[in-house]
């Protein structure tokens, strides 16, 4: 089945904007809440959530405090973003992720992520 895109969005209050950077780029920010090994040499990344479950993607854009995307090299044409957006009038910061899932198990999939939001939240010290 071909798989699809889709996006989610979070909103984290009173997260300062280097610090939720830090936990979407390097590896001991993303060891923290998303993978339980990272790895990153130049513009290649693996990760690892056991011995038997690795990817790797290639960094293909930064812009460095705001997006991260990585193409994953396994499953060509499919890729995770990372964006991060400030609300002016509140100052309050989202992230939003674009991901994708085959339409089966698009909602598995956001079930997942909503649990790696809530680890990341609860990394930077933020209530749920």
């Amino acid at each position: 089945m071909k798989k699809e895109k889709y996006h989610l969005e979070y909103v984290f209050d009173r997260v300062s904007q280097d610090s939720l950077w830090r936990k979407l780029s390097t590896e001991d920010g993303l060891v923290e809440w998303f993978a339980d090994g990272v790895m990153i040499e130049g513009d290649r990344i693996h990760f690892c959530w056991s011995d038997e479950d690795c990817s790797s993607a290639t960094i293909s854009e930064v812009r460095s405090g705001e997006a991260i995307r990585f193409d994953w090299e396994d499953d060509p044409g499919t890729y995770m973003e990372f964006c991060i957006h400030t609300t002016e009038l509140t100052g309050s910061r989202s992230l939003e992720i674009t991901d994708f899932a085959e339409s089966v198990e698009r909602m598995i999939a956001i079930g997942l992520w909503d649990k790696q939001i809530d680890r990341l939240k609860h990394s930077l010290g933020v209530q749920h």
